[in-house]
């Protein structure tokens, strides 16, 4: 199954059922919601909450490994949290930016 987040701000962004849940959570979303939104007074702290668990992702690869392997690499390994949580930071983003809600499920 696929959770799809949608915005009038921005293209579809969509994910297995498992990683879509992890970004609900970390956004403080319910997971087990079949659909829900994040409105734009919500925006900035989902932003916010967002960014924070992309640094802490990227904090902890660091510690174990290289630093480099803490960047995205084309075609390798396996795809880290922060890289499955950029493109909906980004819309999460230019959702804010045009004043448009995130929904998903819907």
């Amino acid at each position: 199954m696929l959770i799809i987040f949608k915005s009038p701000a921005g293209g579809d962004v969509i994910m297995f059922e498992k990683n879509g849940k992890d970004m609900l959570t970390v956004l403080g979303k319910d997971p087990a919601d079949a659909k829900g939104i994040v409105t734009v007074e919500q925006l900035p702290a989902a932003i916010d909450t967002l960014k924070a668990a992309i640094a802490a992702d990227k904090a902890r690869q660091a510690e174990q490994g290289d630093p480099d392997e803490a960047d995205a690499k084309p075609g390798g390994g396996n795809v880290s949290f922060f890289q499955r949580a950029v493109p909906l930071l980004e819309l999460l983003e230019r959702a804010l930016k045009d004043k448009k809600p995130v929904t998903w499920g819907v």
